[in-house]
């Protein structure tokens, strides 16, 4: 009858390999755990019935398990898998980066960085299409109708009343490119004085 009452008393804990007894104990994959003992492979968080993960005989909770397995592929009992999910995430990152190449260039109008899909080159020199105007209306400017005089740039409109009227700006060509290495000191206070002397006309595109 006392052989009975206590049957299976004698069960080991998968974990501990110490005796499990019925009040003290569960049944996961076929195998015996202590509650106490069944718990995640790596974090040793406890686990239930309804939350874990088993992969050749270890025991994971589901947030170590995706992370081990789902993501790497491969699941090796610990996280000696976590060096191929940092290089993975780092292959990813360079695949990324090389789609979008020079995307650290700078805008020469804002000195902020400046995307292919929004870029403007000029003389080897970036834009944004919004920031590629006319430095004195601030008319919206293109490849084919802007003028450059001493880095700075101008719709065709204003660079002729600016020639016409100061007559001591150099004359460029309407292809013509100059190099844009920044706004002249001397060529802004020449704008800025002739502005205090005489108003522009308005551009067409202003």
């Amino acid at each position: 009858m006392v052989s009975v009452q206590f049957a299976g008393t004698t069960q080991k804990c998968t974990a501990c390999e110490k005796t499990a007894h019925l009040v003290d104990r569960l049944t996961a994959d076929n195998r015996i755990f202590h509650k106490a003992c069944f718990r995640c492979h790596h974090c040793k968080g406890t686990l239930k019935l309804g939350n874990y993960n088993s992969f050749d005989g270890m025991l994971y909770c589901r947030h170590h398990y995706d992370q081990l397995f789902k993501r790497t592929g491969n699941l090796e009992k610990s996280f000696e898998g976590v060096s191929k999910i940092v290089k993975t995430e780092k292959t990813l990152e360079s695949r990324v980066s090389g789609l979008f190449g020079g995307t650290r260039e700078r805008c020469t109008g804002c000195a902020k960085t400046v995307y292919p899909i929004e870029k403007v080159t000029v003389n080897q020199a970036a834009y944004h299409k919004s920031c590629f105007k006319c430095s004195y209306g601030g008319c919206t400017i293109s490849l084919s109708n802007y003028i450059a005089h001493e880095g700075v740039l101008f719709c065709k409109h204003h660079h002729m009343q600016l020639i016409m009227a100061k007559g001591n700006l150099s004359q460029l060509e309407s292809e013509a490119i100059k190099e844009s290495a920044g706004v002249a000191p001397t060529f802004v206070a020449e704008i800025i004085e002739f502005e205090a002397e005489a108003e522009l006309e308005p551009s067409p595109q202003c």
